[in-house]
């Protein structure tokens, strides 16, 4: 090995580097004095080029500065500049093998060309194949491309720059293959990478940023496995793959890509795990065609569009992986493309976390979805499925069951949804069991007309309105459910809904049943408060407290006909407490019956409104007052019928636009001639929302009453405060509704007679010492959000008989007065 000296003034060298490479024999290194040089250099040996200082090489125009045609070329801390033209920087010609260190290449490309012609041979490890190697060099203001490797080329790029290229960053083609670690790759106006053919790309530690378009491009059958690379800012999507290309991303991170993060279209295969995609300008995953796209352990955060969507055939599968804020849906599935969610999370999304519709498919397994829109929305004409996972805290419903195919719901919590927590959409297929719903601002399950699902262990509690909703011609069959703890009647049945319950068990609910005229329920072993519900004989209920069976048909609330005002003053006076109501009703009263006399003299009657705002807290007595009122106008000649009429929020307000109305009027034509009663009338009135249906049945309602004002009596009941809101909400209201009724709550001794007038009902008999531990109880009771009144006074009742159970159970013969009697020991301790 000699070495060989280039200086610019030929001192004790050669003056030109080409003629220093003519001299030198394989082997040799050629040092080369700093300067600039403008020459074309073509290294038809195995020689090194070593720079002495600023070594500057400008090209011949039209051609490259350097051609490499020997098997080990080396160049080392030269800069190379292109002098102009389409010609690369630097040309490796087939079978040549060059390494560039420490060097800079400006202006113009790199480009190693690989043999075609060994039968388009994908082994890069024999002779004929080109090798390249760039360590610590930087490529930059280059055109076309920084680096193009073509053929049989075998690369491998180490802790180098690729800087501000009008074109592609590096371009892969035929059997290529490029190995690069610790690359950092800015400002290309086209692909920061671009694989076409069969060629590979091995990159590892890596920076892509500010491509004019994708970050990464794979096409044909190009392969990548991208570990810890970052890709940021890219113009199109930062990775994309498509014809039968397969890419592996491994700790990789995608960030502001002006489309989607990473698509894969076609037949392509896309691989990710502990990666993420942040700010995508379109989706963060894109699978089209018949793709398919596994990913593990990556995160998608803030997209324009959907996170992750699936068209076409695709096929995608999430495991552990977590989709954030993003702008539309969360997953959305298309066409007949499939999703496979394992360990996922979907967290306040603008629009749906979990969206599948069109004929696509879902499995999603101990997933969850939180805030945003609507949890999951299922519109499938073939089967969908979630499996032991968690929809919570959605504006929107938490779950939409919508479509033809069968979805199935396993073991999926339902919690904290501002809206309804199950929806079932008009003709759908659905089954849901072992499931729970929780805490919810609508109804629990609701069935809309014509869906018949298939219902099992369902738990609903804590809803604010009816815990399973059935609408119009609903059916389907409910088996094992529980519905605890609802703010409006745990079941409402449309008109010819036709359900069928099984061992249905409802505990501390307002009311069991809201019932229309024409529905068909069927119960079948169903207990309210542990006591058998009978729809066929509703119960009495205790003075004051809500009924615990369904409400009764028109027919069967009808008063006699012979029933007289005395008979229903007297059964009003019996009722427990209420003593200022009563004496309102009174007054009341003797005012019709003077307004009568008066009309039937011929004089002109006084203002008389019929209409009432019953104010009170829960459990006072106010539906059963309202059920004698009537009653009471029924006997006075003042109503013909005097039936009642109970709805709710759900019963008068629609889901969609125009809906609301109808359903308003149905409900004041069922209740001419008698009393409409409206439970929590303020929920028609909700605070702070300015868009609400509830308005429109607001002023449906006033309009009905102006229409039937001598075949209708209102009653608006609710929480004192409340109902000063809703009064003052629409004029109309408030000119109709001019006298209130304040229910107060019961006192201890009060309660204690509830007490008593349940267990005279069910022939028990309350002991001296359980009355004065009773006493003791109900002055402890805290009266807070939770205390119900009456309806506590019933629960209590419930807990003795069956404490008293348990105890008479471990006596071998209890005589009839042990069996019927409730003593203090009876009494369920008070807990905080």
């Amino acid at each position: 090995m000699t070495n060989r000296y280039v200086t610019p003034r030929g001192r004790g060298g050669y003056r030109r580097i080409t003629e220093a490479l003519r001299a030198a024999a394989p082997g040799d290194v050629i040092v080369v004095s700093a300067g600039e040089y403008a020459e074309q250099l073509r290294l038809d040996r195995s020689v090194a080029i070593v720079a002495d200082g600023t070594v500057e090489l400008v090209g011949v125009p039209g051609e490259p500065a350097v051609v490499a045609e020997g098997l080990e070329c080396s160049l080392r801390g030269l800069v190379i500049r292109s002098a102009g033209g389409d010609a690369p920087a630097v040309g490796v010609a087939p079978g040549a093998g060059l390494l560039l260190e420490d060097c800079r290449v400006a202006g113009g490309r790199i480009h190693a060309r690989g043999n075609e012609s060994a039968a388009g041979s994908s082994d890069l490890t024999g002779y004929g194949v080109t090798t390249l190697m760039l360590r610590g060099t930087r490529i930059e203001k280059g055109r076309l491309a920084a680096l193009h490797l073509s053929g049989r080329v075998r690369a491998k790029v180490e802790d180098s720059v690729i800087d501000t290229i009008d074109g592609i960053g590096v371009v892969l083609s035929g059997n290529a293959l490029l190995e690069t670690s610790r690359l950092r790759m800015t400002a290309t106006s086209g692909y920061g990478f671009r694989l076409r053919g069969a060629s590979r790309l091995d990159a590892t530690d890596a920076v892509i940023r500010q491509t004019g378009m994708a970050g990464v491009l794979l096409e044909d059958a190009a392969t990548a496995a991208l570990t810890d690379v970052r890709i940021e800012q890219a113009g199109g999507p930062g990775i994309h793959a498509a014809g039968t290309a397969k890419v592996r991303l491994t700790d990789c991170g995608v960030r502001n890509a002006r489309a989607s993060g990473l698509v894969a279209q076609d037949q392509s295969d896309l691989t990710a795990s502990d990666c993420v995609v942040a700010d995508a300008g379109a989706n963060a995953l894109l699978a089209s065609d018949s793709a398919t796209a596994t990913l593990t352990g990556t995160r998608f955060d803030r997209s324009v569009y959907s996170a992750v969507h699936l068209t076409g055939t695709a096929v995608v599968r999430l495991t552990d992986c977590t989709v954030r804020e993003g702008a539309e849906h969360g997953v959305h599935a298309t066409a007949s493309s499939r999703v496979e969610l394992t360990r996922c999370g979907i967290a306040d999304v603008g629009l749906t976390g979990l969206s599948v519709v069109d004929g696509a498919t879902v499995e999603a397994v101990d997933c969850r979805v939180s805030g945003g829109g609507t949890g999951v929305h299922l519109e499938s004409s073939a089967a969908t499925g979630v499996r032991g996972s968690s929809v919570s805290g959605t504006v929107g419903t938490a779950i939409e069951l919508a479509g033809a195919g069968l979805a199935t719901l396993d073991a999926v919590r339902v919690s904290g949804s501002k809206a309804a927590g199950i929806v079932v959409a008009t003709g759908a297929a659905a089954e849901v069991s072992g499931s729970a719903i929780e805490d919810c601002g609508g109804s629990g399950l609701v069935v809309w007309a014509s869906a018949a699902p298939a219902v099992r262990a369902l738990r609903v509690a804590g809803v604010a309105k009816n815990g399973i909703y059935l609408a119009e011609q609903a059916a389907g069959k409910y088996a094992d459910c529980d519905v605890n703890g609802t703010k409006y009647p745990a079941l409402h049945l449309s008109r010819a809904a036709a359900p069928v319950f099984q061992h249905l068990r409802i505990r501390d609910c307002v009311d069991a049943v809201g019932q229309e005229d024409g529905a068909r329920p069927t119960f079948e072993d169903c207990t309210v408060d542990g006591v058998p519900l009978l729809p066929a004989k509703p119960m009495v209920a205790a003075a004051g407290v809500p009924e615990v069976v369904p409400t009764a048909g028109l027919d069967e609330s009808m008063p006699p006909d012979d029933e007289t005002l005395e008979d229903v003053l007297a059964e009003l006076d019996e009722q427990v407490g209420l003593d200022r109501v009563k004496r309102d009703v009174q007054s009341m009263v003797k005012l019709m019956q003077t307004v009568r006399m008066r009309q039937e003299a011929g004089l002109p009657a006084p203002p008389l409104s019929r209409h009432l705002v019953f104010a009170g807290n829960p459990g006072t007595g106010k539906t059963t007052v309202a059920r004698l009122y009537g009653r009471v106008l029924k006997a006075l000649g003042l109503l013909r019928k005097g039936h009642l009429v109970e709805v709710d929020r759900t019963a008068l307000v629609g889901e969609y636009v125009g809906h609301t109305g109808p359903k308003t009027t149905a409900a004041v034509n069922q209740a001419l001639g008698g009393v409409l009663f409206i439970d929590e009338a303020y929920s028609l009135s909700p605070v702070g929302i300015g868009n609400d249906f509830g308005a429109e049945a607001i002023a449906t309602l006033v309009k009905l009453m102006e229409d039937h004002r001598d075949d209708l009596v209102v009653i608006v009941a609710g929480y004192v405060n409340d109902m000063g809101r809703f009064i003052g909400s629409n004029p109309g209201l408030s000119s109709r509704f001019t006298r209130t009724l304040m229910f107060e709550d019961y006192t201890a001794a009060e309660l204690v007679a509830i007490v008593e007038h349940q267990a005279g009902g069910h022939q028990y008999e309350v002991t001296t010492d359980a009355r004065t531990a009773l006493s003791d109880l109900f002055e402890r009771m805290p009266r807070g959000e939770g205390f119900g009144n009456g309806r506590s006074a019933r629960q209590i009742f419930q807990a003795m008989t069956e404490r008293q159970a348990h105890r008479l159970s471990e006596l071998t013969a209890p005589t009839p007065d042990q069996l019927v009697a409730l003593e203090a020991a009876d009494i369920p301790l008070l807990t905080s």
